[in-house]
């Protein structure tokens, strides 16, 4: 009975490896899409395997928020879409060798598309461990919209501008308090600002920074003659109480009954809030809520991100013209990006491209995103 088994176990084994060598026989010619991705020449496997590590162990810790999480999660996900990919090719396999002509067509067509779409993820990853910097991983920014050259037309179109980023926050999930919001009687908007906070919003609002110039015949216009006007963008980082420090001493702090519409309770009652920082000057204010102790939290958020600014611009001489200069005169020659009504057309001049369908851009979804 042991030598008939020991036969018995021997013939398995045989019987195994010709398969397994007929399974290897049959899909040499499948590439192996093993991640190999090289930077200048230098190997990353060993970094990403790191960061695959340093993030499970973030998991088992119960630690799923943070500044290191936010960081490591966009990564984790373009590796788990790129097995995904490859998981799909692995199941052509079978596919590619079958008899009927037509469907190992198809798998071959769905086999190069799937490839292309893993060297394009494998950039997208490599975009994605490039450091980034600092303050793109803010998550908490304040944005500021006003209507610069070009009279009610861009007030007019100050006010889509603004509608537009509060749309796209709502799109992505962010929340959103607006600070200031003032409007002209037409329906226009002289000036607003907002608290937006989100997971690396920076990263995103900081490319919108500028001059936004409007080519158009406005509703008024009789002669239909073409308008040119301009709106600018400011996007500044929120930081938290630890990273400005703040003396009390340092702040004057008023209160003060707030203007306009609003009724009666807005009129009577002490709610808006003047706060100035003495060292540097600086003031802020906020009137858009009843409450007193919420439009002071909102004012302080504004100072908290001045005097970021002006901390960050001193001590990074490189970028501090970049920064301060998001927007100088806010005449058209500063001009980051047009739109252009009677052309349907988008002009990133940064990019040199341009994309039509204004009104869908404008709604500020995913194709602002993009």
């Amino acid at each position: 009975m042991t030598l008939l088994r020991k036969s018995l176990e021997i013939l398995k084994l045989a019987y195994n490896f010709k398969s397994n060598l007929s399974l290897r026989r049959k899909y040499s010619s499948l590439p192996s899409y093993d991640l190999n991705l090289k930077l200048n020449g230098t190997s990353l496997n060993n970094y990403i395997i790191n960061l695959q590590n340093e993030y499970d162990n973030l998991l088992k810790n119960n630690i799923n928020s943070g500044k290191r999480w936010l960081e490591l999660q966009p990564i984790i996900q373009i590796l788990k879409d790129r097995e995904d990919i490859v998981k799909n090719l692995n199941n052509l396999k079978e596919l590619l060798e079958e008899k009927d002509s037509e469907i190992a067509k198809m798998a071959r067509d769905e086999k190069v598309e799937m490839e292309e779409q893993i060297s394009k993820v494998d950039k997208k990853l490599i975009q994605a461990l490039i450091p980034v910097d600092k303050e793109d991983v803010c998550n908490d920014i304040v944005l500021e919209v006003q209507a610069g050259v070009g009279g009610q037309e861009a007030m007019l179109f100050a006010k889509e501008m603004f509608d537009m980023y509060c749309n796209f926050s709502q799109h992505k999930g962010w929340q959103l308090e607006i600070a200031e919001y003032a409007t002209t009687d037409i329906g226009g908007l002289r000036y607003a600002s907002a608290l937006i906070n989100g997971p690396s919003v920076f990263s995103y609002f900081k490319h919108e920074a500028g001059i936004h110039r409007v080519q158009r015949i406005p509703t008024t216009e009789k002669a239909g003659r073409l308008h040119t006007s301009t709106v600018s963008v400011i996007a500044l980082p929120q930081p938290h109480d630890i990273e400005v420090n703040i003396n009390p001493g340092d702040l004057k702090i008023e209160t003060k009954r707030s203007t306009g519409a609003g009724g009666q309770h807005v009129n009577t009652t002490d709610s808006a809030v003047r706060i100035v920082h003495l060292p540097t000057g600086i003031a802020v204010e906020c009137q858009v809520d009843r409450s007193q102790i919420k439009n002071r939290k909102m004012a302080m958020a504004r100072l908290n991100a001045l005097l970021y600014q002006r901390k960050l611009e001193a001590q990074t001489a490189e970028s501090d013209a970049a920064r301060k200069s998001q927007v100088r005169t806010r005449n058209w020659n500063e001009k980051i990006r047009t739109y252009n009504f009677s052309q349907d057309r988008i002009t990133d001049h940064r990019l040199g491209v341009s994309v039509h369908n204004l009104k869908v851009f404008l709604e500020g979804g995913e194709p602002l995103e993009d």
